[in-house]
């Protein structure tokens, strides 16, 4: 009896050790530099932005927020980063819908499982994507797109910035909802899918406004719709899929996560700083010009919104046949 209740005695003195540890931690972050770990290679939009807040958080947390890139394997490489780095508030992943998920759906080893190795803390916004062709190809509504795709079945071909990412999925939501035949030809990244689809070497793809908007804008890229349940704000004359009867509403968005046990304090504090950022008209207007509309969450709604989301990502998935590997 008496060494069961020293037993005790010694298990809770720990634990209140290792709270009032946890705690003066929290409260002292940071201390020392802070990884931003980037699943994407330099240069894209994601990459920029993550930079760009790592720019501004460094003053308010007095400490530098270093961008790590560590792409592959659609995101893997460098969500399995984080879930294997200290729970002691100095790494976090800058992640986006595809991977956190998509990847479930087309990874029956994924070695990570998002609400049960992560500790989410914030997400950034909402991406849609917008679905361009060629100029040259003198398409101007997604209804003469279906058309002409009708029109020449085996020859149409959509280029997407991965396979299994929101550009892939998409495309293959199209495919299904408008009953047309489309090739999908994956590229390593939006930058060289986006050429070809200048060139003509693929007749379409859906892409994010960093990748698109200044070919729109100019002339060299035709805007036929955007996905999501509204308007873009830099080209309110653009209709949504949804306008144009086929409902490609699911959307994409940016995120930060943490590695499970990270202090909630630290998590609060992290997500609490970028909020702050992003509700400022120079944030805002940062995230628009990189396709990404500001919404800003506890970590509470961004649990809520993965919970949400993935089963939807996976039926869209399953009901498309869309598989990891070509």
């Amino acid at each position: 009896m008496r060494n069961s209740r020293t037993r005790f005695i010694f298990c809770f003195a720990a634990l209140i050790t290792a709270m009032f540890t946890f705690s003066a931690h929290a409260q002292t972050w940071p201390t020392k530099p802070i990884r931003l770990i980037a699943a994407y290679p330099p240069g894209t939009g994601s990459d920029t932005l993550s930079r760009y807040f790592a720019e501004r958080l460094r003053p308010v947390l007095g400490q530098p927020v270093l961008v790590e890139n560590k792409a592959g394997a659609q995101g893997i490489v460098g969500t399995e980063a984080v879930k294997n780095s200290a729970p002691d508030g100095y790494t976090f992943a800058y992640t986006n819908a595809s991977i956190v998920c998509a990847n479930p759906y087309f990874y029956e080893k994924l070695p990570y499982d998002t609400l049960r190795d992560f500790a989410p803390v914030m997400q950034i916004g909402i991406v849609p994507l917008f679905m361009v062709v060629p100029a040259a190809l003198n398409v101007k509504t997604l209804t003469e797109f279906i058309a002409y795709a009708k029109a020449n079945s085996g020859k149409v071909s959509f280029a997407s910035f991965g396979t299994g990412s929101s550009s892939h999925i998409y495309g293959e939501m199209l495919k299904s909802l408008a009953g047309i035949d489309m090739t999908h030809v994956p590229y390593k990244g939006a930058g060289p899918a986006v050429q070809d689809i200048m060139a003509g070497h693929a007749t379409t793809g859906l892409h994010d406004l960093a990748a698109v908007g200044a070919l729109v804008r100019s002339g060299k890229l035709v805007a036929l719709a955007v996905t999501g349940p509204q308007r873009w704000p830099l080209f309110p004359d653009l209709p949504t899929f949804a306008e144009q009867g086929h409902a490609l509403d699911l959307v994409g968005w940016h995120g930060i996560l943490a590695p499970v046990g990270t202090p909630r304090a630290i998590v609060e504090r992290m997500g609490a700083e970028i909020n702050r950022i992003i509700q400022t008209p120079e944030g805002r207007e940062q995230l628009l010009k990189f396709g990404v509309l500001a919404t800003g969450t506890t970590p509470e709604e961004f649990a809520a919104i993965i919970r949400r989301d993935t089963p939807r990502w996976g039926e869209v998935i399953r009901k498309a046949g869309i598989k990891a590997a070509d």
